[in-house]
């Protein structure tokens, strides 16, 4: 770059130019103030949608019975067994008596002396048993035949299906090593059959227990048996303490076999989860609706509440929220004669600014009353059915059944608004936030196009004008030496002068 000061002229030719620049460059700064613009726009943009996904997830844990309802259990008495009800379960009273509790089989053999001297007389010696329907055969070397060493070649040969450990049943002085193997699974089916032992110093009586399940050999020191438990009169037997399956929802383990002792158990309807979850969806609606407030908010003092103010993407989300929740069939609500059928009805109250509120006095008195009726509010009871509507058109996505539940109505309405929908055709479209941000994108890029023109413009004409000036200065730096030397010559034609 050619750098000057204006030596010759007397002008500040560098201040001239970058005024001159910054003349050009205003168009420049108009442009980017309205990126800068669509920018914030496409911001709001993705919050606004985060907002309205966080309440089409409240209104997700609202559609259906299993997500609406959460359960707790309260039993007579503790210590007979646990219970954890989930969302499926149904509310209701049972009794339960625990008859027997289930358990691993467990064999012990006989004592030794010392874990670590080796037991068998002849390579090749073995212990055998059968579990879980597969057959073992341990083998051993003479040289390594310890009870340590037989617990390790169990284990790693047989670690699937039983635990095999050493435990010293005796004192310090007087030790007695016994090598335990454990079922790893408890009931009838996962006990340790036809067990035996070829190695010399490792003995075990391996007899069955009869088959009322009693040991026959003192070296069972637990026998394999079953849980077993009458549930509201019916007797159910499990290989483990789990009775999981009995009764819809409900989640049942035994903790102490209690015969002859009936204890009764509630499943009700956990009502504090349940308002929590309303909560949680007026919460959600709420910063939606004052996010649309804020942006269409407008004073002659302030402008414009927001970047997005009057925007159609504020209008058509409110839309299909009004729809959804409001829009109730006015015979639905003539033929409500207990008051639940909306909204308002159970005390969930819409303020002057859209927004709502709960009246804790009425929701509650509704709630107690029959917290069945607030759940076929929102909840969808009936299923979803269009009536074979063709895909991509506006009734596919309607439920023609009777029962619709606002939540389920909801949120259906606003999975509509993201990703693509299909057209019919074969194709699909962009939904509402996709296509509002592709749009302020492709404003964005154009605009940043136009800047990058105009910036190369701008470039140019700075050289041009630097290179003009120079010109100058040194046409200006010529005339002022010639005007020097005039003055000098004249100087010398008339020295007195």
């Amino acid at each position: 770059m050619i750098s000057f000061g204006g030596l010759a002229s007397g002008l500040d030719t560098t201040a001239i130019i970058n005024a001159l620049v910054d003349v050009e460059r205003i168009p420049i700064k108009i442009l980017e103030a309205k990126q800068s613009t669509e920018n914030a726009k496409l911001d709001l943009v993705a919050n606004f949608k985060d907002l309205v996904l966080g309440l089409q997830t409240a209104a997700e844990g609202l559609r259906t019975n299993d997500k609406f309802f959460d359960f707790l259990v309260s039993p007579s008495q503790e210590g007979i067994a646990s219970f954890t009800a989930t969302s499926s379960a149904e509310a209701g009273s049972h009794t339960l008596e625990v008859l027997s509790l289930a358990q691993a089989d467990r064999w012990a053999f006989d004592g030794v002396l010392d874990p670590a001297t080796n037991l068998a007389t002849a390579d090749g010696q073995q212990v055998d048993f059968t579990v879980n329907g597969t057959n073992y055969s341990i083998a051993l070397t003479q040289a390594a035949s310890s009870l340590n060493d037989v617990a390790g070649e169990i284990n790693s040969l047989a670690g699937a299906d039983v635990t095999a450990s050493v435990v010293n049943v005796g004192t310090s002085t007087a030790p007695s090593y016994q090598l335990v193997i454990a079922s790893d699974g408890t009931g009838e089916d996962k006990r340790i059959t036809s067990i035996s032992s070829s190695i010399a110093g490792l003995t075990i009586d391996g007899t069955a227990p009869d088959g009322a399940g009693v040991a026959q050999s003192t070296n069972n020191i637990t026998v394999g048996s079953n849980a077993s438990a009458i549930i509201d009169g019916l007797t159910v037997v499990r290989e483990t303490n789990d009775f999981n399956d009995v009764i819809a929802g409900v989640e049942i383990t035994a903790q102490s076999a209690s015969v002859g002792n009936e204890i009764s158990f509630t499943v009700t309807a956990d009502k504090e989860a349940v308002k929590e979850k309303i909560q949680g969806f007026v919460d959600a609606y709420n910063e939606v609706i004052n996010f649309t407030n804020t942006q269409n908010t407008y004073s002659e003092e302030g402008g414009a509440g927001g970047e997005l103010f009057g925007d159609s993407i504020l209008r058509t989300v409110r839309s299909e929220i009004n729809a959804a929740l409001f829009n109730v069939d006015t015979a639905t609500v003539m033929a409500d004669t207990e008051g639940y059928s909306t909204l308002s009805l159970i005390g969930i109250k819409t303020g002057n600014d859209g927004t709502l509120s709960i009246d804790s006095t009425i929701f509650d008195e509704k709630f107690g009353a029959n917290i069945s009726a607030v759940a076929d509010l929102f909840v969808d009871l009936d299923g979803f059915d269009n009536g074979g509507a063709s895909e991509g058109t506006a009734e596919f996505y309607i439920d023609t059944t009777a029962d619709t539940g606002l939540a389920d109505k909801l949120y259906r309405s606003l999975d509509l608004l993201f990703g693509s929908i299909p057209n019919g055709s074969g194709g699909s479209s962009d939904a509402l936030f996709d296509a509002r941000s592709e749009s302020l994108q492709a404003i964005i890029d154009q605009l940043q196009d136009t800047i990058d023109t105009k910036e190369r413009y701008l470039a140019t004409y700075e050289q041009q004008l630097i290179m003009r000036f120079s010109a100058l200065e040194q046409l200006m730096g010529g005339l002022n030496a010639q005007g020097e030397a005039l003055t000098n010559g004249l100087a010398q034609l008339n020295p007195n002068k």
